[in-house]
């Protein structure tokens, strides 16, 4: 639905409503589609925060590179010297 900035001001709480429910809700000026509604998602709580760090972080350790400790063994040889 779209509906003029003017029109909307008289009709804000339903149209928010509408929104909240599905509806695409247009706000024009000048004929010309400027904002448009929707609801906001809400926000997950403490606990759902926490098992989504907790899962990132253990997939984040299973996924490990090498040890860095020695990463650049590559540019020396066999008897310690630069290669």
């Amino acid at each position: 639905m779209q509906i003029s900035v003017t029109d909307a001001k008289g009709q804000l709480t339903e149209l928010v409503r509408r929104a909240e429910a599905g509806d695409e809700v247009i706000l024009t000026r000048h004929g010309h589609a400027r904002v448009r509604l929707v609801p906001i998602t809400a926000t997950p709580d403490s606990k759902a925060r926490r098992t989504l760090l907790e899962t990132l972080r253990a997939s984040a350790c299973a996924s490990a590179g090498p040890s860095a400790a020695r990463s650049q063994d590559f540019l020396y040889g066999d008897d310690g010297l630069p290669g």
